[in-house]
């Protein structure tokens, strides 16, 4: 079996002290510190690129992954410039996974991006990205992007680019993930879901003439750890309901990680066994008790993976 790793989303409460959650990630033995996005939302909401840029400088040896940008709202160029200085900068530890989102419209609206355009423009981003990392004078002739004779420089230090990875949940999704992504990362998936969209994502692939070898499947999945079962699961109700402004309760036996150190290994044993392989941690805790939550988790759970 391929090595399980195993990231933490900073969350969006600890805005203020990101250098002291990094390093707090990397000493406990994360493989990746995550970071997510909105231009606005249902309250104070982060930008990935920047707050990575502030954790690539608290840290040393951790990757770095947007989880995800949200890829319809940039200038496909100007993505790849700040991804390329990023990844420079960090080292080489940048990972870009990106998302189309449209679940707050009123960002998009903000940025003049069509709402329903969202998943075409993302497709063209990414194959002008990719070009833009990897080469020299580039001209390009798409729908939304007109490019002639573009070098960029630095290129990335990552050859011969960051992984993409590609998130959803859709069969639109797992297309992109196929076509122009590294890796895989659903979320609000099932251990069911997790084994359908791999063999979906690698009929896609086949018929490109290309293997999974090189593909990674993760898993983005909200995660609350308690000494208590039922308690986990009602603050995971309450948190997830109230950041997302929709009832979680019939949601959360699905989707979400919660109880016991062992409730959380069983149930994250099943996720590995369909094929999950990078397993990035979001939040569905108080926002007082994520810390407790990262260290339990790297202390009582991650070990039986290891």
């Amino acid at each position: 079996m391929d090595k399980v790793e195993f990231g933490a989303l900073i969350p969006f409460a600890r805005l203020a002290d990101v250098p002291q959650f990094a390093r707090k990630v990397e000493q406990l033995g994360y493989d990746y510190l995550a970071c997510g996005e909105h231009v606005m939302f249902r309250g104070p909401i982060t930008n990935s690129l920047i707050c990575l840029s502030v954790a690539a400088g608290a840290t040393e040896r951790i990757k770095l992954m947007s989880s995800v940008v949200l890829l319809p709202l940039y200038q496909p160029v100007l993505l790849a410039k700040l991804t390329s200085v990023l990844d420079v900068a960090s080292g080489g530890r940048y990972h870009m996974g990106v998302g189309v989102g449209g679940e707050f419209p009123d960002e998009f609206a903000a940025c003049g991006v069509p709402v329903r355009e969202r998943g075409a423009r993302a497709n063209e981003a990414l194959e002008l990205i990719r070009r833009l990392w990897t080469e020299d004078c580039v001209s390009f002739e798409g729908r939304y992007n007109r490019t002639t004779g573009i070098t960029l420089a630095p290129k990335p230090a990552q050859k011969p680019h960051p992984p993409i990875w590609v998130a959803g949940r859709k069969e639109a999704a797992m297309r992109r993930a196929a076509l122009y992504g590294d890796g895989w990362l659903p979320y609000m998936y099932t251990p069911a879901m997790v084994r359908q969209s791999i063999e979906t994502i690698a009929e896609f692939r086949a018929a490109r003439g290309r293997s999974m070898t090189d593909f990674r499947v993760g898993l983005f999945i909200f995660v609350c750890i308690m000494a208590n079962r039922d308690e986990a699961r009602a603050q995971a109700i309450q948190t997830l309901s109230r950041n997302y402004g929709q009832d979680f309760s019939k949601l959360v036996d699905k989707y979400v990680l919660y109880g016991t150190a062992d409730d959380c290994r069983r149930r994250l044993e099943e996720f590995v066994n369909a094929g999950a392989r990078t397993v990035i941690f979001a939040w569905a805790c108080h926002p007082k008790a994520v810390e407790e939550n990262l260290v339990r988790l790297a202390e009582a759970v991650i070990p039986a993976f290891r």
